[in-house]
């Protein structure tokens, strides 16, 4: 009963396809394409969503694409049928997904739950979760003497429960009305082209609160949160070693609960993929790529310390409503102010450009952009020309370029607006100040001095900015972050008292890993206990050209220890551990694509000689070209992919890695987590532990 594919995995030949493209395919042309009766006295088709599958839909397609799959025509009337409630994002203005339908045209959103107007000439498509309540509804919409249409084509979004496929086959007014019947094993939800999330805000809160070892909610989450993992590896064809994190399972110390949900996952998604090598087509029967499985213990600095790119700084620091960025300027007669809505998403160029990019570069480069923009623009350079008519000649050459010359305006002017407020609150804020006690800290050059010295001079700071400080030195330095000096230092800055929630229940997600990991090696003339506290170390050969560029996540060094079969042992195991000779064959076929990444414990950079707005070198690096692996010429020389999954929410700074690593060790780097979460998110979910 699944649904087959072409082959997509890495292990296969033909053109390669992204992450994304991959998923946007599956839906429109194994889905949407494929569903026709072929005798039906009508091509227009609808199309039925849940709640759970519009989102799948509206994240991976835009609306002009199901229309170009016969799913609605300019005439008749567009019939896209989703559940009551706000409307999906394809349905906002400005969406990926936005219809531009012509006058006299409709979009018919309605409620699966509520009574539809018959269609019985035409044919439907059932994307839909294969659950009770939605069995009932398709089986009213479709039994009887009289169903609202000719031929239902149904495709569930994970593998359907036998009981339910038998209640399905058992009614014999519908069987005979059902033109397709399918698994498409697709139930995640692309946020860009090398990331995914599995939907699940709350997982922090029900897997590791002090209530959900043994609870119901945890066992709920666990078994959605692995199927819709499973269904990536269906939708790509991969088959992967599953490596996981196994905290405590050494011996050492007694796993707590906590500890063990990276296993507990693990074991449930392999136990899913397994089944796709008897039910999928041309399911690869050996491995194919890797899959790393952590939770947020990983890295507890990641998703509290200010990450200084175009992208994180959007995130944090602006009111964004998800990617939504709204604008506000003059209607055409000056006289009022009109709101418009911008996605900072893969279809924007210049978001595309700048998202990785510290934010001292990228408003460098804004500049320069709109500058050069508009001294080469003819529209602009005679619309700033000075007294004198223009001549038809010049008319006619301004109104050629007027099209392409405000929508390229338009998008400049929106990204040099947001990094000009980005850098305001920068200054503001003092963030710049802070962000280097923070960074100081994790490598191990600042202590308590430095962050009373801020406190006391910075004490109008925003609190959030405060309390995030605050959980940096409580991760670094312990044993110093106890009882009265605790109090005194939150005193101090200032915070509430519910704020140590916040910090306790950090340290919480540490586990029962007590064993520090000193991840930095300095100069003498640092005291001892600075050196003994850093959480991380100085990459070797990555100079700091910005200041503040300094921070990297801990995913990044896991990552590389994966394209390099180096991953500790007695910390991280394999479901289906690789044997030496197919780890030394991956290691050989991945290696020309690889750069050497060895690092020297003793090698130092200096913290101070970065400046605000030195230029980059002419030649681009990897981190400095982060959309380069994505063109079509890098990705035919790609590697075995590499998954990696993160339980509790993901980071912009883990994002960011993972499109350096995949031009770095060409091999496209994935990441999936259950939500991607901004700091002032992170902290939230924390409180609820």
């Amino acid at each position: 009963m699944s649904c087959t594919d072409s082959d997509s995995s890495s292990h296969g030949g033909g053109d390669y396809r992204n992450f994304r493209q991959i998923t946007r395919d599956r839906l429109l042309h194994e889905m949407l394409k494929s569903s026709s009766s072929g005798d039906s006295r009508s091509s227009w088709k609808v199309l039925i969503m849940d709640k759970v599958t519009v989102k799948v839909m509206s994240a991976s397609c835009k609306m002009t694409d199901i229309t170009d799959q016969g799913v609605s025509f300019l005439t008749p009337p567009s019939l896209v049928h989703i559940p009551h409630g706000p409307p999906p994002s394809f349905l906002n203005a400005g969406s990926r997904m936005a219809p531009k339908l012509a006058v006299g045209d409709a979009l018919m959103v309605e409620d699966i739950f509520k009574r539809r107007q018959p269609m019985p000439s035409m044919d439907v498509i059932y994307f839909i979760q294969p659950i009770k309540e939605n069995l009932i509804m398709l089986l009213s919409d479709m039994s009887g003497r009289e169903p609202l249409y000719r031929k239902a084509f149904v495709f569930f979004s994970t593998p359907a429960p036998k009981d339910l496929i038998s209640r399905l086959k058992s009614d014999m007014s519908v069987l005979p009305r059902i033109g397709a019947l399918r698994e498409m094993n697709l139930e995640y939800f692309p946020i860009e082209s090398q990331a995914f999330i599995t939907d699940h805000d709350r997982a922090l809160e029900d897997m590791y609160s002090q209530l959900a070892e043994n609870s119901r909610q945890f066992d709920a989450s666990l078994n959605t949160i692995s199927t819709r993992i499973a269904t990536v590896f269906a939708s790509m064809k991969e088959f992967p070693f599953v490596w996981y994190r196994a905290k405590g399972m050494d011996g050492s110390a007694a796993a707590t609960f906590r500890d063990l949900v990276p296993v507990k996952l693990a074991s449930a998604v392999w136990n899913s993929i397994t089944m796709y090598k008897t039910t999928i087509a041309n399911f690869p029967q050996t491995e194919t790529c890797d899959l790393l499985i952590v939770d947020r213990s990983i890295d507890l600095i990641a998703p509290i310390i200010h990450e200084w790119t175009y992208d994180a700084m959007c995130h944090d620091l602006l009111d964004l409503e998800g990617n939504k960025y709204v604008q506000e300027v003059p209607n055409k007669s000056g006289s009022e102010i009109q709101k418009k809505e911008f996605l900072l998403e893969d279809h924007d160029p210049v978001w595309l450009e700048m998202r990785h990019l510290h934010i001292a570069e990228a408003s460098e480069k804004l500049s320069d952009k709109m500058q050069n923009f508009v001294s080469k623009n003819k529209a602009a350079q005679l619309q700033q020309r000075d007294g004198g008519e223009l001549s038809t000649r010049e008319i006619q050459k301004m109104v050629q370029a007027l099209p392409a010359y405000n929508e390229q305006m338009e998008k400049l002017s929106l990204h040099v607006e947001i990094a000009g407020k980005i850098n305001k609150v920068i200054r503001d804020e003092a963030l710049r100040d802070l962000g280097q006690v923070e960074q100081d800290l994790v490598f191990g050059d600042a202590g308590t001095k430095e962050v009373i010295n801020f406190l006391r001079t910075n004490q109008d700071s925003k609190t959030e900015y405060k309390l995030r400080l605050i959980m940096i030195y409580a991760m670094v330095y312990p044993e110093k972050f106890e009882g009265d000096k605790a109090t005194k230092l939150m005193q101090l800055a200032k915070l509430p008292p519910e704020d140590m929630k916040a910090i306790q229940n950090m340290r919480l997600l540490e586990g029962s890993n007590k064993k520090k990991k000193h991840h930095g090696a300095f100069s003498l003339k640092f005291d001892s206990q600075k050196r003994n506290n850093a959480l991380r170390k100085d990459k070797t050969g990555e100079e700091e050209t910005w200041q503040l560029s300094r921070f990297y996540p801990m995913l990044e060094d896991l990552l590389e220890k994966v394209g390099k079969h180096q991953l500790e042992k007695d910390e991280y195991q394999c479901m289906n551990s690789p044997s030496s000779q197919s780890a030394s064959s991956s290691s050989t076929h991945d290696t020309s694509a690889r750069s050497g990444t060895a690092t020297h414990p003793n090698s130092r950079r200096s913290r101070r000689t970065a400046t605000w707005a030195k230029p980059r070198p002419s030649v681009d690096e990897h981190s400095s070209n982060p959309a380069g692996p994505n063109t079509s010429t890098g990705l035919k020389n790609m590697g075995r992919r590499i998954f990696v999954f993160i339980i509790g929410g993901a980071t912009r700074s883990e994002l960011r890695v993972c499109h350096k690593l995949t031009g770095k060790l060409k091999r496209e780097v994935i990441l999936g987590s259950t939500s991607m979460d901004d700091p002032p998110q992170h902290i939230s979910k924390l409180k609820l532990l």
